[in-house]
């Protein structure tokens, strides 16, 4: 197996979850590359030892960091890059790379659609950046990047075609307060990651309208078998939809409060406009920009989905919360 220390990491990314990650590597390895999007971050975390935007609790040991704006630097200086921003910013992030990263591996903990493709980043990078499918990692689990920060136990999945490759993820992953395990469904773990911000937003959206822990348990319930079912109807493979890249990433971004989707759909429950909730949020709800792309998937394909429709209707159709919530309980069981 090719050793952790003969492998050099990058990091993509300054949110929240990227600056969750950041801290494990920092406590891991002994140097890791990091792109942050502008100077100002990047001074901030060399002069002041943390992110000035998200986790600003979280310490650095700065002469573990090589911190960079320029993104094609970070691809020429790393084997094994993680990418991690919202979804919505993919696009425009990568637009600058004139480095290719076909010959890197890349490991992306995005829960979410590129909009204007309407496919999820493990696909995108394949049709847009000649990735490999064996050069390409997916990060997901029950993991909140507050969580981390406070040095929780938590749990992740590696995903990846390359056992290899899985197995040195794993272990740049690995710590005191981190299980990893590594598991071959690419294509499931980074779909159930994306659905899961769809059906946290429903559970969310249920909470602003009162209903109470019995229906949340009835729809969450209802939810992963959903899950099941789409993530089987579109590639049939074997999978313990228990696991916690599953059930368990379902469970905590529907119930926790820590969860950017929940709040959002609890939002709309209580009377905001989208447009109003989205403003008043300060970071990005995955779930909201998932909910259209996937609702156009499931159409194609035939899958009958009454949850993610319910949520669709609500958020793209301008439906009452209300009516469509006292429809889609009476689909239930």
């Amino acid at each position: 197996m090719t050793e952790l220390s003969n492998q050099r990491i990058g990091l993509i990314g300054n949110g929240s979850w990227a600056t969750a990650i950041a801290k494990i590597l920092n406590k891991n390895l002994e140097t890791f590359n990091w792109w942050v999007k502008d100077e100002y971050v990047k001074g901030h975390l060399e002069h002041r030892q943390h992110n000035p935007n998200y986790l600003t609790d979280v310490q650095f040991d700065t002469d573990k960091l090589i911190i960079t704006t320029d993104i094609n630097e970070l691809v020429r200086q790393s084997d094994i890059i993680f990418l991690v921003v919202p979804s919505i910013y993919v696009e425009n992030c990568l637009s600058h790379l004139t480095e290719s990263i076909a010959e890197k591996f890349i490991v992306t903990s995005i829960k979410g659609i590129i909009p204007a493709h309407n496919v999820a980043v493990g696909q995108y990078l394949t049709d847009h950046f000649q990735l490999p499918e064996n050069q390409l990692g997916i990060v997901s689990g029950p993991c909140h990047a507050e969580e981390v920060a406070l040095e929780r136990l938590s749990y992740l999945t590696v995903a990846a075609a390359d056992a290899e490759k899985a197995a040195i993820v794993a272990a740049c992953l690995e710590c005191n307060f981190i299980h990893v395990k590594t598991s071959k469904d690419v294509f499931g773990t980074e779909y159930a990651a994306i659905l899961k911000n769809i059906y946290a937003i429903a559970a969310g959206i249920a909470h602003g309208l009162g209903y109470g822990d019995n229906f949340q348990a009835v729809l969450m319930s209802n939810a992963i078998r959903e899950m099941n079912h789409l993530l089987k109807s579109v590639e049939n493979t074997k999978r313990k939809i228990n696991d916690s890249a599953y059930l368990g990433d379902l469970l905590v971004t529907g119930y926790s409060f820590f969860s950017r989707n929940r709040m959002f759909g609890n939002m709309i429950g209580k009377g905001y406009t989208v447009k109003s909730a989205i403003l008043e949020m300060n970071m990005v709800a995955e779930g909201y920009y998932a909910t259209k792309g996937i609702s156009e998937m499931i159409e194609k394909e035939g899958i009958q989905a009454p949850i993610i429709s319910a949520v669709y209707k609500i958020l793209y159709e301008n439906k009452n919360p209300g009516k469509t919530f006292e429809k889609l309980s009476k689909k239930l069981d």
